[in-house]
C-alpha cells in the first residue's frame, strides 16, 4: 500500500474544484470537448495541467475564482489509456450515467433519448468548467484557459452551458443554495456544520483512506491518485408548476411558504426548520456561520419539525437513525443556476429553459451519488416511508404523496408531479495535475 494513504492531503496536486465551495455570487461556465485527434488531445491534458488551479491555491490572488478539468471514459480512451488501466476505475464510470438511467430515476420525460445532444454520448470526452464570483473574473478564468484547447484543430467545442447567480441569489424554486459543504480531513476548508465530524479524505479524493478503511486509486497509481469522481447533470426546473402546486395545496400565501419550508427542509430564505420552526428567520438563513449547524436525532428524531421525507434531511440524514450509515453516502454537491428568471408571481410556464447545474464530486460514485439518488432520493424504506420519493427532486408521476408530521392529525399532499427534469450528464473523473501530465505524455 502507498505512504500516500497515510499522508497529508498534496493540495498542490489536487484540483481546486474538488475540495472548494462553491462561492456565492458566482458565475460558471461549462464546455464539452470531444477528442478526434489523439495527439491534440494529449496536447489539450499537457496545457491543461498549466492552467488548472490547484486546491493549495485557495489563498491565492485568484480567490474563488477556478477552472478544472475532467475526463470522460470515453475520454480517456480517445487519449489511449491502456485498457487494463481502464479496467481499475469504477464499473459506474466505465458505464457511464445514461447507462445507468433507470437506476437514478432517468426515466420518461428524464429519459437518455429524450437528453439534450451531446449530453450522455460518446462524444462526450472532456468537461472544462470555469467558476467565479462574477461574470468578469469568469471571463478573465476563461481567457486564461483558453490557450488551453486554442488552435487544437482535433479537439472541437460540442456544448456549452453558461451559468449564474440569479438577481435572487436563490436557485430557481426561489430557495437560497449552496448552503451545505462538508468538512474534509486535511483539506484546510472548514465545513459548513460545526457539528459535523470531519470525513476522512478517502470519501472525496482517491488514493487516501475513506470511513471504511479502503483506498480507492485506478492504476497506475500517478493516474489515480489525488484524482476524484464527478457526476454532471443539467437539471431542468418547471419553477411555473412548482408554484402552481403549492398554491393549490395552501390556505394562503402564509401557507404556501409554510409548505414550501416543509418540503424543502429549509425556508426560502435558507433558514433551516431544525433552527427557525414554526417562522422564518432571514437572519439566520443569510447567517453562512449557523445556517447549517444543526442535527436532527436528539431534538427532532420523529420529523416533527423537519419532516424525515423532505429534501434536505433525505439528501443527508445527518445522524437522524435511518437504514444505513449516513457518512458512508456523504457527497459534496454544487448547483449553479441557469436560464431567465420566472417574474415573480408568474403562475404559467414561459416556455424557457432554467434550472441547474448540479456537480456531484466523490470518490465513490456508487455508495454516494447512485446510492443517494436511488435509496434516498427515489424511494423512502430507508426511513419508513415505503416508495415515497423527494417531493422537490424526486422522479415523481403524480401518483404520490408527500406527508408532513403533524399533531393531532398529519398533513398529506397528494398527486406530487414531477417538479425537476435530467436534460442530460456524464460521469466524469477529476485527475490529479500529475495525472494530466501524464496522460498528456502518453505514446502510442
Amino acid at each position: 500500500m502507498s505512504e500516500q494513504t497515510h499522508m497529508k492531503l498534496e493540495l498542490d496536486d489536487i484540483q481546486r474544484g474538488v475540495l472548494s465551495s462553491r462561492p456565492t455570487p458566482y458565475a460558471a461556465t461549462y464546455i464539452l470537448f470531444r477528442i478526434d485527434d489523439r495527439a491534440h488531445g494529449r496536447e489539450l491534458m499537457r496545457r491543461a495541467s498549466a492552467v488548472v488551479t490547484s486546491a493549495a491555491e485557495s489563498m491565492s490572488p485568484l480567490g474563488e475564482t477556478w477552472v478544472s478539468v475532467a475526463v470522460t471514459y470515453h475520454g480517456l480512451r480517445a487519449l489511449g489509456v491502456p485498457q487494463e488501466s481502464l479496467d481499475t476505475f469504477s464499473w459506474e464510470f466505465r458505464q457511464g450515467m445514461a447507462a445507468r438511467a433507470k437506476a437514478l430515476g432517468d426515466t420518461g420525460d428524464s429519459g437518455p433519448e429524450n437528453w439534450e445532444p451531446p449530453l450522455g454520448t460518446p462524444a462526450v470526452h472532456v468537461v472544462l468548467t470555469a467558476l467565479a464570483p462574477d461574470r468578469a473574473r469568469l471571463e478573465a478564468a476563461i481567457e486564461h484557459a483558453r490557450p488551453a484547447y486554442h488552435r487544437l484543430p482535433g479537439v472541437t467545442a460540442i456544448w456549452r452551458q453558461d451559468c449564474y447567480a440569479l438577481p435572487t441569489e436563490t436557485e430557481p424554486f426561489g430557495y437560497r443554495d449552496g448552503i451545505s459543504h462538508p468538512v474534509v480531513e486535511g483539506s484546510g476548508i472548514e465545513g459548513s456544520n460545526k457539528l459535523e465530524t470531519p470525513l476522512k479524505a478517502g470519501e472525496f479524493v482517491l488514493g487516501y483512506r475513506d470511513e471504511m478503511g479502503g483506498v480507492q486509486t485506478p492504476q497506475p497509481e500517478v493516474l489515480g491518485r489525488n484524482g476524484t469522481y464527478v457526476a454532471f447533470r443539467k437539471l431542468h426546473q418547471r419553477v411555473a408548476m412548482f408554484r402552481r402546486y403549492l398554491k393549490d395545496n395552501a390556505t394562503d400565501p402564509e401557507d404556501e411558504e409554510l409548505l414550501a419550508a416543509k418540503i424543502m427542509g429549509r425556508w426560502r430564505s435558507g433558514a433551516p426548520l431544525a433552527l427557525s420552526s414554526p417562522h422564518d428567520d432571514p437572519d439566520l438563513g443569510a447567517d453562512r456561520s449557523r445556517n447549517n449547524s444543526f442535527l436532527y436525532e436528539e431534538d427532532d428524531p420523529t420529523g416533527f419539525t423537519t419532516p424525515g421525507g423532505c429534501h434536505i434531511r433525505r439528501a443527508n440524514p445527518r445522524d437522524a437513525s435511518v437504514a444505513g450509515v449516513p457518512r458512508l453516502h456523504r457527497m459534496i454537491r454544487r448547483g449553479t443556476a441557469y436560464g431567465p428568471l420566472l417574474p415573480e408571481g408568474v403562475l404559467e410556464d414561459d416556455g424557457a429553459d432554467r434550472g441547474l447545474m448540479f456537480a456531484f464530486v466523490g470518490a465513490h460514485l456508487g455508495r454516494q451519488f447512485e446510492f443517494v439518488q436511488s435509496q434516498w432520493v427515489n424511494d423512502g424504506v430507508f426511513f419508513g416511508a415505503d416508495d415515497a420519493k423527494d417531493p422537490v427532486v424526486g422522479s415523481n408521476d403524480g401518483t404520490g404523496d408527500f406527508i408532513v408530521p403533524r399533531r393531532p392529525v398529519r398533513r398529506r399532499l397528494p398527486s406530487l408531479p414531477r417538479f425537476v427534469v435530467t436534460r442530460g450528464g456524464e460521469y466524469c473523473f477529476m485527475p490529479g495535475l500529475s495525472a494530466l501530465r501524464w496522460l498528456g505524455d502518453l505514446e502510442g
